[in-house]
């Protein structure tokens, strides 16, 4: 009865609103949940939507899984009681740091892409629906469902529509900014415009701070509120423990086999994204990190061994997290991370409301694509953080996801092959498909891709090093 409830809401609700009314379950879940407990609650929820929620928490990271599913309530729900509150909702996509709109009293910030992300992992339908709204308006199809997904249901009419929008993706992701435009002036919301100077140098870096600091007054402007010294340290002090704990997974990710679970590559941008700068993010963050030394200190690992690490060199895939993070994690197969992991905080000197702004302006210059896809040179800004990572995490592989919409990202991914092979002798698979929608390629199709690269390329180069090494000995 449920599925059929659900089944029909899909045609009628926004993804918002659906999104809302099951975290508002999440919400009321205890701090512990048994194994009999969670099987009760799946067995109540649509086929396609349990495997999602069973792993999120499956039993080797249910804790962090239920902490971060509650922050994402918190942050979802807490828009959706916003008015209630006084206070005013703002869009903003995954690159704009939300700790500078959480030191606002009276602003709330929830994210395009982690919306449009819960639609696809976690609702009847997986969020195409909102897609179609969208084609159907005559939009290009070379847009990015990351975003489109979302909008699409604030583009048909029956949804939660914002107060206002942050777009920060120019210069990053161009078609991410455009949709943020068309659905600003399709219902006339107000957008803050914020670009990014292509410009690396300290010339560019003084011009981003300027603009940064007009967005603060103009947002000061549009809340009736002036950004306080006293509140904005109080969040940067919680943004400064969540890059604390940041660093500390990365740690973790370097340690054979890898004690961190796939799922935390997901989760830990997903916290990046929303509720950084919070009690909730912090409490994600520290859960993650005691559940990954946990891991460490009992060897546990879901697979006998670990047949291969696998740095992603841009996003993943996310409409069937059960049969892409956790099935890869029983193979054997650890995801050290993607593209979206490598944003690199670093701890903000909180001693004036200057240097914090400073160190804020610094985080959403190093904010994923925009610190890659938005460099001076995209194909060097992206290898060198790619590389560096493959080197610090001991990737023996790296796999990218061709997103269709990321057209910037396929003219330079051959460069990024060749420097993989040139600088760290590590092979690179390149996919076809889209992140968010499962019509493309199947996530059996997926699967098969990886695992004939794993068996037919990394292992065969395994032990070619390991004969080479054996040769050497003999000499």
């Amino acid at each position: 009865m449920l599925a059929v409830l659900a089944s029909n809401e899909a045609k009628t609700a926004g993804l918002f609103n659906r999104i809302a009314r099951m975290l508002e379950i999440i919400e009321n879940f205890p701090d512990e949940v048994s194994d009999e407990e969670l099987e009760g609650v799946l067995a109540f929820l649509p086929k396609n939507v349990a495997p999602a929620i069973g792993a999120v928490l499956t039993g080797r990271a249910r804790k962090a899984g239920l902490s971060f599913l509650k922050m994402i309530a918190s942050s979802i729900l807490g828009a959706k009681r916003a008015s209630e509150c006084g206070k005013k909702v703002l869009l903003i996509p995954f690159n704009c740091p939300p700790e500078i709109l959480h030191a606002f009293d009276s602003a709330h910030p929830i994210t395009s892409e982690v919306l449009s992300t819960l639609g696809v992992v976690a609702l009847e339908g997986q969020g195409e629906r909102y897609w179609d709204i969208a084609m159907g308006l005559g939009l290009p199809d070379h847009l990015c469902s990351a975003n489109t997904i979302e909008l699409g249901s604030v583009l048909g009419g029956n949804d939660f529509k914002p107060d206002a929008i942050v777009q920060t993706a120019p210069g990053g992701c161009d078609v991410n900014s455009k949709i943020h435009e068309f659905v600003a002036n399709y219902h006339k919301i107000p957008q803050f415009i914020l670009e990014k100077p292509v410009d690396d140098s300290p010339k560019g870096r003084e011009l981003y701070l300027k603009y940064n600091r007009t967005l603060i007054s103009r947002l000061e402007e549009f809340l009736d509120e002036e950004l306080k010294e006293d509140k904005l340290r109080a969040v940067m002090e919680k943004a400064n423990r969540c890059a604390e704990l940041y660093h500390d997974l990365w740690d973790l990710h370097k340690e054979s086999p890898c004690p961190v679970p796939n799922l935390f590559s997901l989760f830990t941008y997903g916290t990046r994204f929303t509720m950084w700068g919070t009690d909730e993010g912090v409490r994600t963050m520290e859960a993650m990190v005691e559940t990954a030394r946990k891991r460490l200190e009992e060897r546990a690992y879901p697979a006998p061994k670990e047949v291969a690490r696998m740095l992603w060199v841009y996003t993943s895939y996310y409409f069937d997290i059960a049969n892409l993070f956790n099935w890869m994690e029983e193979k054997g197969y650890t995801h050290l991370g993607d593209g979206l992991d490598l944003f690199f905080p670093e701890p903000v000197d909180t001693s004036s409301l200057d240097s914090m702004i400073e160190g804020i302006v610094n985080a959403a210059w190093n904010m994923p694509m925009t610190r890659q896809v938005g460099g001076e040179v995209m194909s060097v800004s992206w290898s060198d953080d790619v590389i560096y990572a493959a080197r610090e995490l001991k990737a023996d592989c790296a796999v990218y996801c061709g997103h269709h919409a990321c057209k910037q990202t396929w003219s330079v991914v051959s460069i990024l092959r060749n420097e993989l092979m040139d600088r760290l002798g590590i092979p690179l698979l390149t996919l076809q498909g889209d992140s968010w929608i499962r019509r493309i390629t199947p996530v059996g199709v997926i699967q098969k891709e990886l695992d004939d690269f794993i068996k037919n390329v990394v292992a065969s180069k395994k032990r070619r090093g390991r004969r080479k090494i054996a040769d050497r000995r003999d000499k």
